[in-house]
């Protein structure tokens, strides 16, 4: 038997962009329902009890977590959220799935792969009480009546990598460089030099980056600090980063200078 869905969100268009993104990478899916709220989502729950659930996040009478706080364990749960610094934070630590507006195909593809391996396990995995009651909160309340409770730097990045998401251990990272609307991340898979995209900005990286590691150099990129072979000084207050373990040279902006100064 196909798997089944229920999609709820309260933007027409988003729910009919992920239906045909959807149909596009997993074409077995029958999408069973539409919600455009809360509470029909959780009435079409009932009536079809479908095996995943695309919850929006932010929805008229009940939000996405409400409703998965009562679905429970009785579907596979996937939160759709506009781009949010703490709702992500908790998502990422709390083992939680989710998709960020506009959902790109390829983090949906990444989604969809871990969705059939967990489909094949007798039971679906629950959010945590506790998680969902502090995503609730924030919700209800806004950041100041929730704050973010300071989190560890980060050790793993996750990237899109062609059709795949990759989890790439912040030791291997070179460098990040901004990229329009995403952030490059070069990194080494297996000592080979390899490329690959996130749909953080440089900015929100840096900030949840261990600043003994990584260092802004440019307005544009920040080094590994582990991955720096040396450094040239040139003309006109410049100079250049040479990496260890791959050809690429970096530069750096004369704001950044002072910090490869001999003492």
């Amino acid at each position: 038997m196909n798997p089944t869905a229920l999609i709820a969100d309260d933007e027409p268009l988003l729910r009919a962009s992920l239906r045909r993104q959807l149909a596009e990478c997993w074409p077995e899916l029958h999408v069973v329902a539409e919600a455009r709220n809360g509470p029909e989502a959780l009435e079409l729950f009932e009536r079809h009890r479908p095996a995943v659930c695309f919850l929006d996040v932010h929805m008229p009478g009940l939000s996405g977590v409400d409703v998965a706080s009562q679905i429970g364990r009785r579907a596979h749960l996937v939160f759709v959220t506009a781009y949010d610094q703490y709702a992500l934070r908790a998502f990422e630590h709390g083992v939680l799935d989710y998709l960020v507006k506009p959902v790109q195909l390829a983090r949906l593809a990444g989604t969809v792969t871990r969705l059939r391996e967990r489909l094949a396990a007798i039971e679906p995995g629950a959010a945590s009480e506790p998680l969902l009651r502090q995503l609730a909160a924030y919700l209800q309340t806004g950041p100041a009546a929730a704050p973010v409770p300071v989190q560890a730097p980060l050790r793993w990045l996750r990237a899109s990598v062609g059709a795949a998401v990759r989890q790439i251990p912040v030791d291997d990272v070179d460098y990040l460089k901004s990229d329009d609307k995403y952030t490059l991340v070069a990194w080494r898979d297996g000592g080979k030099p390899a490329e690959a995209l996130l749909r953080q900005s440089l900015k929100e990286l840096l900030v949840q980056l261990d600043p003994e590691q990584f260092q802004q150099i440019h307005r544009a990129v920040v080094v590994n600090l582990h991955a720096v072979r040396q450094v040239v000084r040139g003309a006109h207050e410049t100079a250049e980063v040479s990496l260890k373990h791959r050809p690429d040279v970096l530069p750096v902006s004369r704001t950044f200078l002072h910090l490869f100064k001999a003492e």
